[in-house]
């Protein structure tokens, strides 16, 4: 549901890439899956990866909202950027790691859900 409100936000500021959000989601939720059960003891479902990722992504919901008022091609949408993407992949972690008891491994499980946030960022900023 925050992934068509992310194309909506993109949809305003003249941007149509729904295409490339869902094949992005897709890819991204499969590898999260795979990579967090290779990692944790117990597993985790598909359900909760995909809910996890799509909750998390509120954050690039607000960077696409901002897109569609103002231009992000300079500084400020580098540094906002960045703020939503860390804010996003900081929240999704450490749901991932406490669901699946990982405490250790929070950096671990932050820089695939950074890179996968990070590629909606720059299709919100360009």
């Amino acid at each position: 549901s925050s992934g068509i409100n992310a194309e909506y936000g993109l949809l305003l500021s003249g941007k149509i890439h729904f295409g490339y959000i869902y094949g992005v989601a897709l890819i991204g939720a499969a590898s999260m899956y795979t990579l967090l059960n290779l990692m944790s003891v117990n597993g985790v479902s598909a359900s909760i990866t995909v809910s996890v990722l799509g909750y998390c992504m509120l954050p690039m919901c607000l960077l696409a909202a901002v897109a569609a008022l103002l231009s992000l091609n300079g500084l400020f949408g580098i540094m906002l950027s960045i703020v939503t993407v860390s804010w996003a992949a900081f929240a999704s972690s450490k749901l991932f790691v406490s669901v699946l008891a990982m405490y250790d491994q929070q950096p671990l499980v932050a820089y695939p859900c950074a890179l996968m946030y990070g590629i909606f960022a720059v299709l919100t900023v360009f």
